[in-house]
């Protein structure tokens, strides 16, 4: 008897082995839970030629939120193609859809065309621009806008988070390109030159992240994981001997001038009211009759106070070395126009300054640009 017990209870481990085993199977096969027994996460089960594929980490369905909202751009002079770029619908109204892009993917255009994700190709009209902020508004037909990109945050992204781009890299064979990664930086402080002089003219604060991108690339959107824009791309750092270092302007401060830009309005930018140069520019200094400390290796060297201006009612004169705004580095002309530029015009700020081998603070009244 209690060996007919005994050889029911094996019979009924295997059987239960067995038959857990067939289940566990169907479930691997068959269903979802296969990232949670593999332990992974954010994957998707995708069907493809009647075959069940896991995509860990799949982009497909972020790509998809935004895909249809980038557009290529095209800008002329004379009928002339001087450049092509980027540009994402960021809202859309009655009768037109709005896109932001690089102002310097525009600048000098006497005309601009777009071409949607569905190859429709529409006329766009500037609305404002700004070389600083390179920053622009197109506006086209509303009837040319299928999606409308998602606005999110660059400030609660984390070194390490995924990022994707969509944009339109070496021109329109390529248009429409996705490129993936991570963002590698927070507030990277990146010289720019504006005015294609061997100095640098600004200074900009961005996001650095390492999904490749290329010329075409400027204007397109930086995107979370979630498909949500969180930058523009503008800069790429290129050298033989770099890679993977892309640059992009936070969402956020492209919002707080939007207003502006839309209203076809000049970005009004407080003035000092000095003309200056860098203190490594000593063939300037010498041209100007201009002799400082050898010792002195940053800064920006007046070289004459505008009378009437802030800097002059404050006795700022010819040979002042500016080393500071409100003790902030001002390491050369780049980065003074960047604190300058985070106040406006009739706010008060305090320089530091060397005169004759001796450090100086005075506090200047800033003007506006005309």
């Amino acid at each position: 008897m209690k060996k007919k017990e005994n050889l029911k209870t094996i019979s009924l481990i295997i059987f239960s082995f067995v038959m857990g085993g067939i289940i566990m199977f169907a479930l691997l096969k068959w269903t979802p839970l296969v990232s949670q027994v593999l332990g992974t996460s954010g994957g998707n089960v995708v069907t493809r030629n009647d075959t069940q594929v896991y995509e860990k980490n799949s982009l497909a369905a972020a790509v998809d939120k935004v895909y249809d909202a980038v557009a290529m751009v095209s800008a002329y002079q004379n009928v002339t193609l001087t450049s092509t770029g980027s540009a994402f619908v960021y809202k859309t109204d009655d009768n037109y859809g709005y896109l932001l892009t690089n102002y310097h993917v525009i600048d000098g255009a006497d005309s601009v065309a777009l071409t949607m994700s569905d190859d429709t190709e529409a006329e766009a009209t500037v609305l404002g621009g700004d070389e600083y902020l390179d920053l622009a508004v197109l506006r086209v037909d509303r009837s040319n806008v299928s999606m409308v990109a998602n606005i999110g945050t660059s400030e609660d992204m984390n070194l390490g988070d995924t990022v994707f781009t969509v944009g339109t890299p070496m021109g329109e064979e390529y248009r429409g390109t996705v490129t993936s990664g991570i963002l590698s930086g927070k507030d990277r402080m990146v010289s720019v030159s504006i005015s294609n002089g061997n100095s640098n003219d600004w200074v900009m604060r961005v996001l650095q992240f390492d999904a490749s991108i290329n010329p075409g690339n400027s204007g397109g959107p930086l995107l979370n994981a979630n498909g949500e824009v969180i930058g523009i791309c503008s800069l790429k750092l290129v050298d033989n001997e770099i890679e993977g270092m892309g640059f992009a302007i936070p969402i956020e401060y492209a919002m707080n001038h939007i207003e502006s830009l839309e209203n076809g309005e000049e970005i009004s930018w407080p003035v000092l009211g000095v003309s200056m140069v860098n203190v490594s520019d000593t063939a300037n200094l010498y041209r100007n009759g201009i002799n400082i400390d050898r010792n002195i290796t940053e800064g920006v060297v007046v070289v004459q106070a505008e009378r009437g201006s802030g800097a002059y009612e404050a006795g700022l004169t010819t040979g002042d070395v500016i080393t500071a705004i409100d003790g902030k580095k001002v390491e050369d002309s780049a980065y003074l126009r960047y604190e300058l530029y985070q106040h406006q015009a009739g706010d008060t700020i305090e320089i530091t300054y060397i005169r004759d081998g001796r450090e100086h603070t005075v506090k200047v009244t800033l003007s506006a640009s005309e």
